[in-house]
């Protein structure tokens, strides 16, 4: 017997809405424009790259390896400051960004994946789901992140997912002025957003695949050091509870290095790193890859599910359509008809104007050769008459004759005689 299964809403590129990416566009054009309107200064670089560098720490260790994948401990307080520093990017909140990283991980390149490339690509992966009418603040898988909703103080960084960005906006402007809020905030938000987007996207297109999993992620050198250790993709997939994502020891991993220090000094512990048998490739199928399967089986039946749909819709349509061609048919082939004995009755009548003289001209013919056979008959019978008058005359002249010649030669009369 099979059981229904639920998953999320399939996104698609049709639900996408413009009204949601105002403010997204507005903070694009403040960054672009305004680099042209202001004077830019050594410190409002150095504010741009610190805050860059920053805020992308605090989205791999706090948003990623932290609330979404939970690969370290902390306390409470430092809980606290990881999410507040990292909603500080303006990527909403803590509660948002770990519901849709794990919805990501157990549907990775599926139809259910809100940001695969393989299944919407790239421009849509990259930033057009942000603003589907299914993604938006409130769009949280509720029962995936309760061990966060546990935190009231999570819960109201939830409710105020903007405000750690703007005190930090506000910040900056107070400290560096205008110049500083443009180029040092701005330029710098806009940079960690695309930096952060990039694993969304590029990292499952290009880059080369260590292990086998049951998606297209992918590992880069170049991205790992652009986003702190993020671009080590492929293993991260492979293995989603090391804090450490570069797994060899040539592939940088700055996140990684920085817990390692934070562990020294006490605020971070049980930090969860990759096992031998792990970096090897030797070990059996872990739970996320387990279900990561039965995600993909569940994708493909429903892909067969919306196939049999568009089959049964386009059967519907067919028969409608046909539907409709018969009684067209019908209709044509009714008017036809009406048509056709409208014409027919035109040429038969056509033809009986024509027909009539002819047997007009027939009767006089006959009646012509009536006549001449009547006149012919008469005279046949007048030559009759006159041949059988003849043949009358001529047989009765014979007789006459036979007469003569049988009393000249009636022995009882005395003979001919000379004298």
């Amino acid at each position: 017997m099979s059981h229904a299964v639920s998953h999320p809403a399939v996104v698609r590129h049709e639900d996408f809405q413009p009204s949601g990416a105002i403010a997204f566009a507005a903070i694009h054009l403040v960054a672009f424009v305004g680099v042209f309107l202001v004077e830019i200064r050594p410190i409002d670089i150095a504010i741009c790259i610190g805050l860059y560098i920053t805020r992308i720490w605090g989205i791999t260790a706090g948003f990623h390896r932290y609330f979404s994948h939970k690969t370290f401990k902390t306390s409470r307080v430092f809980q606290f400051i990881l999410a507040f520093w990292a909603q500080t990017s303006a990527q909403k909140s803590v509660l948002w960004w770990a519901s849709n990283h794990r919805r990501h991980h157990k549907y990775s390149d599926t139809i259910y994946d809100i940001h695969s490339p393989k299944q919407h690509g790239f421009w849509f992966a990259h930033v057009g789901w942000i603003f589907t009418k299914h993604n938006n603040e409130d769009d949280i898988d509720r029962e995936s992140i309760s061990d966060l909703l546990a935190y009231p103080e999570l819960v109201w960084l939830h409710k105020w997912k903007y405000l750690p960005a703007a005190l930090l906006g506000l910040a900056v402007f107070l400290a560096a002025g205008w110049s500083g809020l443009i180029v040092g905030f701005f330029v710098s938000t806009v940079l960690t957003y695309h930096g952060t987007f990039l694993i969304n996207s590029l990292m499952h297109v290009i880059g080369r695949a260590r292990y086998v999993t049951t998606d297209e992620s992918k590992n880069s050198m170049a991205l790992a050091l652009l986003t702190l250790g993020e671009g080590w993709h492929n293993n991260h997939h492979y293995y989603q509870s090391s804090a450490r994502q570069g797994f060899m020891w040539w592939e940088i991993d700055i996140t990684y290095y920085t817990l390692r220090l934070l562990q020294a000094m006490g605020i971070v512990w049980d930090i969860l790193e990759p096992s031998a048998a792990v970096v090897e490739g030797n070990r059996r199928l872990p739970k996320p890859l387990a279900d990561r399967s039965k995600a993909v089986y569940a994708s493909l039946q429903q892909s067969l599910e919306d196939f049999a749909d568009k089959g049964r819709d386009a059967l519907d349509t067919a028969y409608s359509r046909w539907d409709q061609f018969t009684e067209l048919g019908k209709e044509s082939v009714r008017l036809a008809l009406i048509d056709l004995s409208h014409r027919f009755d035109e040429v038969t009548d056509n033809m009986a104007a024509k027909v009539e003289p002819v047997k007009e001209r027939a009767r006089e013919a006959i009646q012509h050769a009536s006549e001449a056979a009547e006149h012919t008959a008469e005279r046949a019978l007048e030559t009759f008459h006159h041949a059988a008058e003849a043949v009358e005359e001529t047989a009765e002249r014979a007789k006459r004759a036979f007469a003569d010649a049988a009393e000249a030669l009636d022995p009882t009369k005395p003979a001919y005689s000379l004298e």
